[in-house]
């Protein structure tokens, strides 16, 4: 990927003749509709079929690493937000145990239940919204009403929740900034129960639609070696048969007490990578359940120490995102209020190094649809 001039602006010279028209350079983006987010790839075409990619970022730097190294350590939750801002419960999460980890702070088990409802429930409303646009982009409009209806189910309740809708700000380091709601886990329950029925609605407009078949059976095939070679993570990574969750294999928050199982898909291309996400459904309404059951009493916060000064040290801490693994570099100098280095690694960016070798050899008309089954936020790939 690039992030300034690419190879692919340079013209051509075959047999000694300038601009050859046997291949055409072109532009996709960098607008925003169909590219989920400003991005822009300039694609090398022999006539439909795309020859060569180059992928080039950076239209929504915000530079939000380096204005959290200006901020103190409870000041920068609310610009984890702003990264993928359709996952912001599990931004915060990632962040604040970033912190808990470095101070060796414990989280009262209440805290950690609620905080898997949470990121359970950010998951299922991010791959509803991702289900929605990567159906659009192939030309099915009514999954995209279907989902988004029960997209709005799940942000009535973190409404409800933490009075936001898209940027919760919904953790505090240490556990939560309040408690859970009266009434609220049994409308989890309700909620789960009206996403259990939909879901045979998705997957009857699309699993064995013929149409849906063919524009993603055997598209954009990556092995599991390859993705492992690319950094992949999340259902891409999971879609060429890699079990690698984070959730089961490093468990944070109250995952080590839950009992679910990794969707992995076989062949590797677009239609598994749909089908992990339709099986992680299912498997984020198992985890709900059993999480909103079981929620024990007791404090929502740990004992923290009012003005937060790690000792000088580093820390790198990951979770399970909807779109990967999202994991946080921390540095302490032991002497000021705010973080001496910030780094994210987040799963958009690496699993957008995918992008180049998944549409080389396609049709110019699987482009965007090789870019949803990615599932980019191009907020978390520029930060």
């Amino acid at each position: 990927m690039s992030s300034t001039g690419n190879a692919l602006d340079t013209p051509t010279t075959v047999h000694g003749a300038m601009f050859d028209t046997n291949e055409l350079v072109i532009n996709m983006g960098p607008q925003h509709p169909s590219t989920h987010g400003v991005l822009r790839v300039v694609l090398r075409l022999d006539g439909e079929k795309v020859v060569d990619a180059d992928v080039v970022i950076g239209y929504l730097h915000r530079g939000i690493e380096k204005l959290s190294e200006n901020r103190n350590w409870t000041q920068i939750i609310l610009l984890t937000d702003r990264m993928d801002y359709v996952a912001a419960a599990t931004n915060n999460v990632g962040y604040c145990e970033t912190v808990e980890k470095m101070m060796a702070i414990e989280v009262p088990r209440r805290a950690r239940y609620v905080r898997t409802i949470l990121c359970e429930l950010q998951r299922i409303a991010s791959h509803c919204l991702w289900i929605g646009t990567h159906a659009m982009d192939i030309g099915a409009m009514t999954v995209f009403l279907y989902a988004f209806r029960e997209r709005e189910l799940i942000l009535d309740l973190f409404e409800e929740m933490c009075g936001a809708r898209l940027t919760y700000n919904s953790m505090r380091i240490g556990g939560l900034p309040q408690d859970l709601p009266p009434g609220w886990d049994k409308k989890v329950l309700q909620f789960c129960d009206i996403m259990d029925a939909k879901l045979y609605e998705y997957e009857e407009l699309l699993t064995h639609n013929r149409i849906w078949l063919e524009r993603t059976k055997g598209i954009g095939l990556i092995t599991g070696p390859q993705a492992v070679a690319l950094g992949l993570s999340g259902p891409p990574l999971r879609g060429s048969g890699v079990p690698r969750d984070i959730r089961k294999d490093e468990p944070y928050a109250a995952y080590d007490e839950m009992d679910f199982d990794v969707a992995v898909g076989t062949a590797g291309d677009t239609y598994d990578r749909y089908l992990v996400r339709m099986e992680e459904f299912r498997q984020s309404v198992r985890i709900i359940r059993q999480a909103t059951e079981g929620v024990p009493e007791g404090p929502i916060v740990g004992k923290v120490p009012r003005l937060i000064k790690p000792a000088a040290g580093e820390t790198y801490h990951a979770i399970e995102s909807p779109k990967g693994e999202l994991g946080y570099f921390i540095v302490s100098d032991g002497k000021s209020t705010n973080p001496y280095r910030f780094r994210v690694r987040p799963p958009s960016f690496c699993n957008l190094q995918g992008l180049r070798p998944l549409i080389k050899g396609h049709l110019i008309a699987d482009v965007v649809a090789l870019i949803g089954s990615l599932d980019v936020v191009l907020g978390e790939v520029d930060r």
